[in-house]
């Protein structure tokens, strides 16, 4: 239910928040695009350090009582409730929707980090976190269409306090919707002996904290199978943040008889994404993460090619062209917003056959990390090349307005901005080789060893998979104690 929350904000942010500063408050594109940039790149420097804050937080008396996942998520329930509606109040400040919007992008990582870990907190197995992952998708397909369709609706009512209104309302649903996760949802039993273990470590200077984390953090791209994942995410998360964010100021001022409420309308299709999700969790199983990165990204790709088509022919009015494809867009959209986040709860099983340690945490801080990192350029680097091609939002507000060379400028970096970007993310997605399958296999050599299985008696398959993998060579796999450092 969390994710609710989770994919309306990420939509709110590559969707809604460049719009709102430029079309709606009237700032130039590198400002707005500089103030999501500044919050994501502050937030990305929390992101790194929570992850192995709630791994660890079993070591504070919070920390037993309410567990090292859910002190936080009733932490930033209660922030959010009084920080998200303050960002929809109109002013002319770009200091004050920079203060705002910082605070939101911690207080959201607050939330989104120790939430992450939970499907690899509830169970092992891969078609329960594959059921888990894939609830939470279709949750996230709802939260992204309800955000739209809200916003869409009252642009096509000409409420002139629209950006307001839709703040509040999607204060009041994801309110309820984080709650509802908070509190119904648990964390792997922490034994006694666990947290005797913890409690009486050594306590660590904050130097040598950070020197362990950054090195920790290195660690993860030994992990061969996480490199591979993250690469295709962030290309194609990029490719997606930059169509959203350009998605209105190219409907609006380069396509002929476009209405300003046409990109909500547009992106409101993404209710589409709930059955979508719902059949991808069952290819996720089937056919496997590879085939459902095709699909996604030869579908997006499609999508372009008639915005694009539509912009070279200048057909007057293409409201239903542009339906039909968005329709196919917004079906990739939810096929790779699906994908990551459900092959990514089986990657600290990688990480733990090579170092025994039970690192959720550190993977989810450092793919939120990434992902906001390139986010945050993403948009930035928009409202830069924006600015370049002579665009000025207080003035060009639709075709008439925007200059022919200003039009095709916007359209060339909205076009292959996207495209290239989910091109290459199609290519190396082949490379992805965590399936049922495999992980089958891993999760049955895990048990094995566990269990005081010798090394020596390993399997041909179980070799090949565990290297293929892991990266590394099966020897160095499984050390006799624990390579994490404590």
């Amino acid at each position: 239910m969390l994710d609710l929350m989770g994919g309306g904000w990420n939509n709110i942010v590559s969707g809604v928040i460049f719009a709102y500063l430029t079309l709606a408050q009237g700032f130039n594109p590198v400002i707005a695009g500089s103030i999501a940039a500044a919050g994501r790149i502050v937030d990305c420097i929390w992101n790194l350090f929570l992850g192995l804050i709630t791994d660890n937080f079993y070591t504070t008396k919070l920390g037993q009582k309410f567990g090292r996942r859910h002190f936080f998520l009733v932490t930033g329930l209660i922030l959010f409730t009084c920080v998200f509606p303050l960002f929809w109040i109109s002013s002319t400040s770009w200091l004050y929707y920079l203060a705002v919007y910082v605070a939101m992008e911690i207080i959201i990582a607050m939330l989104i980090v120790p939430w992450e870990c939970l499907p690899t907190e509830m169970t092992r197995d891969y078609k329960e976190r594959t059921v888990l992952s894939g609830s939470r998708m279709v949750i996230s397909s709802t939260g992204t269409a309800i955000v739209f369709i809200i916003l869409a609706v009252l642009k096509q009512a000409n409420n002139p306090n629209a950006y307001l209104v839709a703040g509040i309302a999607w204060t009041i649903l994801f309110v309820i919707a984080i709650a509802i996760s908070t509190f119904g949802t648990w964390e792997r039993p922490i034994t006694d002996e666990f947290i005797e273990e913890h409690t009486n470590q050594p306590k660590v200077k904050i130097s040598d904290f950070i020197k362990n984390s950054i090195h920790e953090y290195a660690e993860t791209f030994h992990n061969k199978a996480f490199r591979t994942h993250l690469a295709v995410y962030l290309l194609s998360f990029t490719g997606k943040d930059l169509f959203s964010t350009l998605l209105p100021t190219f409907i609006v001022c380069c396509i002929t008889g476009a209405g300003e409420s046409w990109p909500w309308t547009l992106q409101a299709l993404s209710i589409v994404g709930i059955p979508v999700t719902i059949v991808a969790t069952k290819l996720m199983v089937v056919k496997g993460p590879r085939f459902i990165f095709r699909l996604s990204y030869i579908s997006i790709i499609a999508a372009m090619v008639v915005y694009i088509a539509v912009y070279l022919l200048n057909i007057h009015n293409p409201f239903w062209i542009f339906i039909i494809a968005s329709l196919v867009y917004q079906c990739g959209r939810a096929l790779l917003e699906f994908t990551p986040w459900n092959l990514f709860p089986f990657m600290p099983d990688v990480d733990y056959i090579m170092t025994r340690g039970d690192r959720a945490g550190l993977y989810a801080s450092v793919m939120t990390f990434f992902r906001k990192s390139t986010g945050a350029i993403a948009t930035w680097i928009a409202g830069i090349l924006l600015e370049f091609t002579g665009y000025n939002s207080a003035t060009m507000k639709n075709y008439e307005t925007t200059p022919a060379q200003v039009r095709f400028s916007i359209t060339l970096i909205f076009f292959l901005g996207t495209v290239m970007l989910i091109a290459y993310a199609l290519w190396l997605s082949r490379h992805i080789y965590l399936d049922a399958d495999t992980h089958a296999v891993l999760k049955s050599e895990i048990e094995r060893l566990e269990n005081g299985g010798d090394k020596k008696d390993v399997s041909d398959e179980a070799r090949l998979v565990c290297e293929e993998l892991t990266g590394h060579p099966y020897e160095s796999l499984w050390p006799e104690t624990s390579s994490v450092k404590k």
